[in-house]
């Protein structure tokens, strides 16, 4: 007599059942063969599981059930895991979202050098093989007033090969107020070791002075190295030596000066009425034989790193077998390329950058958006939270400024109750919000959800989802 459970076991349907239901026929269209057949098995042996614990469980057990199950596996499994969000966390370079967004016109010319063949290393002129910094390099010593340049693809990947290149085995004195720690706990003491470089600390965190890298100097050192504090600042009794002073002291003892300026920028952003960043052009200026500094911050464009000065210091960069291991592909010189030719146009800069468009946007600008949309924001919630428009600060990110904030505006949602209430109101919220067709991220902060919208650059998307956050604080 059959038992109980292979009775309910036999209610899920055969793996060749499945495949040739009609609802499954779209699916193979879909999906293909291999991966439809691949999670129908996967389905049917959860299904099976699930009966060997609750054999009641099979009388729910339909083919469309089974079909439905498996079209939203499928779903899940094909829907892309990077996705396009809306940044309103009130930091512009978010790190963890991607940092500078892309003028359409890097963008096209990414999706032109992807769709085919290109002369990424290859000479036109003279039918032979060419080298891919050919495309970048004349633009960058044009920007910045260096000899020679190169493109890895970031700025710790620059620094690392730089260390590596020039100081492998060898000493470099730092001050040890620029021993910084970058985002996910990358330090600079641990990539001058990996690089293999011998790190010696100079000065104090606060207070370092010539003197300090003079003693510092002796028969093992191989360069001395500045490293920007672009993530942080140190206020108070401080010193530190100017960039001259140093680039003097390396010259007299014959090894390059290097300087690390992080987030970077081509141009003075106090153009844009920004804080002033010191430029590659004027470090250079300053006596520096060698530069690094990354393309995705505050140059506004694609993910790279950027090491540019003296010739004989770069040939002997170039020549490093790491260099391949780090190198750009074809679409990061597409856009880089792209983005290096508008700062040949520095008064446009602020129309054609976006990054620099978001950081220059006028306070009243994002107010008078801010207003529009608070009450949309004030229908769908149907009074489950107070929603106001506040003044808030915007951080520049990426390592960029870390003082100074940008004034700017923000929707501020307030659930009401007690503050354990509250939070769990909160944490709702802020998922139902990550859960929209467009994702979009913000900040907890003071009792409420902030939405600074500094970066809303498309304004009728973001109001056209809002009604799916419908019951979001009440849930």
């Amino acid at each position: 007599m059959e038992k109980p459970i292979d009775q309910a076991r036999a209610a899920v349907p055969s793996v060749d059942k499945i495949l040739r239901l009609e609802g499954t026929q779209n699916l193979l269209d879909r999906f293909g063969r291999e991966l439809v057949t691949d999670i129908v098995r996967q389905v049917t042996a959860d299904l099976r599981g699930l009966l060997a614990v609750d054999e009641g469980a099979g009388d729910t057990i339909s083919d469309d059930a089974v079909v439905g199950q498996i079209e939203a596996r499928l779903e899940a499994l094909a829907a892309p895991s990077l996705r396009p969000v809306f940044n309103l966390t009130g930091t512009v370079l978010h790190t963890n979202l991607g940092r500078a967004p892309l003028p359409q016109e890097a963008i096209d010319a990414v999706a032109a050098v992807a769709a085919g063949a290109s002369n990424l290393e290859y000479d036109l002129d003279t039918g032979k093989r060419g080298d891919r910094d050919n495309h970048l390099e004349n633009w960058i010593c044009r920007l910045t007033g260096a000899e020679a340049a190169t493109v890895v693809n970031n700025n710790a990947a620059a620094v690392l090969l730089t260390l590596n290149s020039l100081a492998r085995g060898k000493e470099v004195p730092v001050s040890r107020g620029e021993l910084v720690e970058i985002g996910g706990s990358f330090r600079i003491p641990d990539v001058m070791a990996r690089a293999g470089a011998k790190l010696v600390e100079v000065g104090t965190t606060n207070r370092t002075h010539l003197k300090d890298f003079e003693a510092a100097i002796g028969p093992r050192t191989r360069m001395l190295m500045k490293v920007h504090t672009s993530n942080y600042e140190i206020q108070g009794f401080t010193a530190e030596v100017p960039e001259r002073d140093l680039a003097a002291l390396s010259h007299k003892h014959d090894i390059p000066f290097v300087v690390d300026l992080g987030a970077g920028t081509l141009v003075d952003l106090e153009r844009f009425g920004l804080p002033h960043e010191p430029t590659p052009a004027e470090t250079l200026t300053n006596g520096a034989d060698l530069v690094t500094f990354s393309g995705d911050k505050l140059l506004g464009g694609p993910q790279a790193g950027i090491i540019a000065g003296r010739a004989d210091v770069v040939a002997k960069i170039k020549r490093n077998p790491m260099k391949r291991a780090m190198r750009v592909d074809k679409m990061t010189i597409a856009a880089l390329s792209v983005m290096l030719r508008m700062y040949g146009d520095p008064e446009r800069l602020a129309e054609r950058v976006p990054a620099l468009a978001l950081l220059a946007r006028p306070v009243d600008e994002i107010e008078q958006m801010a207003k529009r949309i608070a009450p949309a924001l004030v229908a769908v919630l149907d009074d489950s939270a107070d929603v106001d428009v506040i003044e808030t600060r915007s951080q520049i990110g990426s390592g960029a400024l870390p003082a100074d904030l940008l004034p700017s505006a923000a929707l501020r949602i307030t659930p009401p109750g007690s503050k354990r209430k509250v939070g769990a109101a909160l944490r709702r919220l802020a998922a139902t919000f990550r859960a929209l067709p467009v994702p979009v991220i913000g900040r907890i902060e003071d009792g409420a959800f902030v939405l600074d919208l500094r970066c809303l650059s498309d304004e009728k998307t973001f109001v056209d989802q809002l009604p799916g956050l419908a019951g979001a604080v009440d849930a």
